[in-house]
């Protein structure tokens, strides 16, 4: 059976979609799955082993410039890859109207959330079968729901499965914490000073501190935080997403706000506190065995509950 899945963003969606393709590998032996993904996340799909193949479309970019000659030729490629295989299955768990537009380039039977399950309810009009999806559930059992519908097998009740095949880079100079500081909405982070008391705390415990940074102004903010948190914090260099699961997958924990690195961090196995401030941990928050999330909308956990949290998780201890 040959799949096509499309899930283009964000890093944390697709993140959660993992769990969903190791069912599949797990409950059609197999099966051969390709993924269609904006380029800036292609590095997560392709960690995979169940994935065949990662088929790049640069979706934002076109939709910023769509008259753009670069755009058409952009679509234009796409489409010609896309109709080289006909697929058996094409499953969209995007469930927005673009990404059922550019699931149509595909040959195949197109399915997707159905209009009360869809984020986009006019996108399930695209779909040959839409699905439902319980809205009260966590987004990865919803996509897991997803692929039981979509192939017909019973949904799987076990913990998820990431699957990702990630080797170590490089020397990290002893135990660390992963500190993911920064996201997407200023109403999401968490205040610099309780990251410098955490820190402090953690170098007290033998821990070092790296936070990782995707832009200048979250490298600068990451230096602010370093320089408060005193010897043994480091504010790591911008990298890709590859080279730092690297990172991340050495690391004794993770701590961080509500951003797609933290979720990749509980798929890597790490030991994972989130920090949830603007948005709700039952819908989007970190699931995994070895994880606790804290807080949710308008909130701000103290740093005495992320040391509790790192302790029940069996790390250090909350005095």
């Amino acid at each position: 059976m040959h799949v096509l899945l499309v899930k283009t963003s964000s890093l944390g969606d697709v993140v959660h979609n993992l769990p969903m393709v190791t069912d599949m590998a797990v409950m059609r032996p197999g099966i051969v799955i390709d993924w269609l993904v904006e380029p800036a996340f292609a590095d997560i799909p392709a960690m995979h082993p169940a994935i065949r193949s990662v088929i790049p479309a640069d979706i934002r970019r076109w939709l910023r410039a769509p008259w753009d000659r670069g755009t058409w030729r952009g679509v234009q490629a796409l489409r010609a890859r896309l109709t080289k295989t006909t697929y058996d299955l094409i499953l969209d768990t995007q469930g927005l109207a673009k990404s059922a537009l550019i699931a149509r380039l595909a040959r195949g039977p197109l399915y997707g959330p159905d209009r009360h399950s869809a984020r986009e309810p006019p996108a399930a009009a695209f779909y040959t079968r839409g699905l439902p999806m319980s809205r009260d559930r966590h987004a990865v059992w919803r996509n897991r729901m997803l692929g039981a519908g979509a192939l017909g097998y019973p949904l799987p009740e076990t913990m998820p499965d990431y699957g990702l095949a990630v080797p170590p880079s490089g020397d990290t100079g002893g135990p660390f914490c992963i500190a993911f500081h920064a996201t997407s909405r200023a109403s999401k982070l968490w205040p610099p000073g309780h990251w410098g008391m955490l820190g402090q705390a953690l170098r007290r415990q033998g821990f070092r501190i790296l936070l990782p940074s995707g832009s200048a102004r979250e490298q600068a903010a990451a230096a602010k935080i370093t320089a408060a948190i005193g010897d043994g914090a480091l504010a790591l260099p911008r990298t890709g997403i590859r080279e730092l699961a690297g990172v991340i997958a050495q690391a004794r924990m993770a701590v961080g706000v509500d951003t797609g690195l933290l979720h990749l961090a509980a798929a890597l196995g790490r030991p994972t506190v989130g920090i949830f401030r603007d948005s709700d941990p039952a819908q989007t928050g970190v699931l995994a065995r070895d994880a606790v999330n804290l807080g949710g909308l308008r909130s701000c956990p103290t740093v005495d509950e992320v040391r509790a949290a790192l302790a029940r998780l069996g790390i250090g201890d909350a005095a």
